[in-house]
């Protein structure tokens, strides 16, 4: 397995994967990713700001994310609950795996890969959101010990449900 940082020539791969992703969201009636988000020029400001990531398995991409440090704009305000923690986090945004590799651990592995570099960086506190029907994520954050937030509302207004892991420094 090898996890690394995307570059350009992955970009068909990545989108490749966000597609199938889409047609599954879709085929679940789960309004999200439709509408043409993410697209490629998305896909392409992550590999340029260096978010980009891709998960390898025997050179072949299985797995795709972006792990992005700094503020999140829509994640400043949430209702009903609050953040875990108030000091400099990680967002992810755009985890997908490719179907012929899903329940593999796949996803997993790439949050894990997600709190390494955060050790890395000194951050101890990722944030991620989801759709409210997407329960094959919400059940992979709960098992991977993200806890339930409250709701956030992305700039188009959708609402999404918030989670975040506090990781334990030096750990």
């Amino acid at each position: 397995m090898n996890f690394r940082k995307a570059v350009m020539t992955d970009l068909n791969d990545i989108m490749n994967i966000i597609s199938q992703a889409q047609q599954y969201l879709k085929k679940q009636g789960i309004d999200q990713w439709q509408n043409g988000y993410p697209n490629s020029q998305t896909i392409k400001n992550d590999i340029e700001n260096e978010n980009s990531y891709v998960l390898l398995k025997d050179g072949i991409t299985v797995g795709t994310v972006a792990i992005i440090p700094g503020v999140e704009i829509t994640y400043e305000s949430i209702y009903n609950g609050d953040w875990k923690s108030s000091g400099d986090y990680v967002t992810i945004h755009r985890i997908a795996i490719d179907p012929k590799y899903k329940r593999l651990g796949f996803a997993t592995m790439i949050l894990d890969k997600a709190e390494e570099m955060c050790k890395n960086i000194e951050i101890n506190s990722i944030r991620i959101d989801t759709h409210e029907d997407n329960l094959p994520m919400q059940n992979l954050l709960k098992k991977n010990n993200y806890e339930y937030c409250g709701i956030i509302y992305l700039e188009d207004r959708s609402k999404r449900l918030a989670f975040e892991k506090v990781l334990q420094p030096g750990s």
